[in-house]
């Protein structure tokens, strides 16, 4: 079997759907030698931030002379992205390889009364059977969707970690802040603790009773953890940190936004509590100063200034909605705009539309889930006077866009991550990244 093929085979899974438990992934895992539990892990959930603060995290270990194993969803550029090892992606060849293994696992499962694996469980047995293979000392893995049912949560990870909890995948999570909190707080586990940067009260009593139901030290940004931005531009942004343990004056990070701060402190304090001997400080600033995560309020030209970010939720676009001021510095915007249709669309065109102050042209997702680009429109007329254009491509969308920003305005793209993933190729070929 050759990549292309294991990847076909992998997105074939799909038209099974998703179905939630994990009788099917530790049954697949048994069959597998349960790898997971040769790992020593760090386990990421919540709404916004976790694939940030989990590459934060690993960037700091790896800076201490750590190898770390990442798992994150979805990929933004290959498939070969959701599993890297020492900062390598996965290659084609060791994944044809592991589908090679698995599938006739899945095949034998898929006729019991387990049922039929799905695509993120398959996607994760796999991860674990790689990292176990390769034996780093550290991985840090991202939930998928939750956290109590989500696929990941077989692991017995060193710390666990909640980073924030909105309203997103309503329709499986619940539909109030509450309900989606517990799900998260399924991560925690007995006497392990457990970082949270969550803020809404709700969230935080949920997370607070599950924490001490099973005994579960908990710490919180805001109380335990307390964090100071410094200052903040295109060129980076720095915090003073200070917890129980430490006080770590004027740390780096070259991400954007304030939430990108928080994500970086939620990674410290893990950090922080990790079984490790002394931690080494000028790593860990070299690491925090070091990670990169694409498309996420990421810089591709300054003249006119370029901006691509993954908010793909109201969280999301919330954050957006912030930072952007402080980037602009009083810069006229246009907006690329593509969403999927299962996400809160009325309550997101009313925070993305009025940032566009030079216009905004929605266009589709490369996806079925996509939200139709006219209805979209209709939704954004309502809350601009700025031009409202609809470009269902999204090559030709960003091209559209560039022609019509000046040197002196801004433009932002944003949305799906299957919108900004097509996106940053447009992109690339025409102004790369600078």
């Amino acid at each position: 079997m050759n990549y292309q093929e294991a990847l076909n085979w992998i997105h074939g899974l799909a038209r099974f759907g998703s179905n939630q438990g994990l009788e099917r992934i530790r049954e697949l895992l048994r069959m597998l030698g349960d790898p997971q539990d040769r790992l020593r892990c760090v386990h990421i959930a919540g709404t916004n931030g976790k694939g940030s603060t989990a590459v934060f995290l690993a960037s700091m270990l790896a800076a201490e002379g750590c190898r770390v194993g990442l798992y994150t969803s979805p990929y933004l550029e290959a498939f070969t992205n959701r599993m890297a090892v020492a900062g390598v992606d996965i290659d084609e060849h060791s994944l044809a390889a592991l589908v090679g293994r698995v599938k006739p696992l899945v095949e034998e499962i898929a006729v019991t009364e387990f049922g039929q694996p799905t695509e993120f469980e398959v996607v994760t047995a796999m991860a674990f059977t790689y990292f176990a293979h390769c034996q780093p000392d550290w991985v840090v893995v991202e939930t998928g969707l939750g956290g109590r049912l989500d696929a990941t949560n077989v692991i017995i990870p060193a710390v666990s970690v909640i980073t924030n909890i909105g309203l997103d995948h309503t329709q499986v999570l619940g539909d109030t802040i509450g309900a989606i909190a517990r799900e998260k707080a399924g991560i925690i586990k007995e006497r392990i603790p457990v970082i949270t940067a969550a803020e809404k009260p709700e969230a935080l009593a949920v997370i607070t009773d599950v924490a001490a139901e099973r005994y579960a030290p908990l710490y919180k940004v805001d109380t335990d953890i307390c964090y100071t931005i410094q200052s903040s531009n295109l060129d980076g942004q720095s915090f003073d940190y200070k917890s129980s343990q430490h006080t770590y004056p004027g740390m780096k990070i070259s991400l954007l936004g304030a939430h990108q701060v928080r994500n970086a402190v939620t990674a410290l304090a893990a950090r922080e509590l990790l079984d490790e001997t002394v931690i080494n400080e000028s790593a860990v600033r070299s690491g925090l100063a070091e990670a990169q995560w694409a498309g996420r309020l990421e810089v591709f030209s300054r003249s006119p200034l370029v901006l691509v970010d993954g908010a793909h939720n109201t969280d999301g676009f919330q954050a957006l909605r912030l930072a952007l001021p402080n980037l602009l510095m009083g810069k006229k915007l246009r907006v690329v705009l593509g969403v999927l249709g299962d996400k809160a669309v009325d309550e997101i065109i009313s925070l993305a539309t009025p940032l566009a102050t030079a216009g905004i042209i929605i266009t589709r997702p490369d996806n079925y889930r996509a939200a139709d680009p006219y209805a979209v429109a209709q939704i954004a007329s309502r809350y601009t006077s700025a031009p409202v254009m609809v470009e269902e491509n999204i090559a030709d969308a960003v091209r559209r866009a560039l022609r019509e920003t000046g040197v002196d305005e801004a433009l932002c793209v944003c949305g799906s991550l299957y919108t900004i993933s097509e996106a940053r190729e447009t992109l690339k070929q025409i102004i790369g990244i600078n």
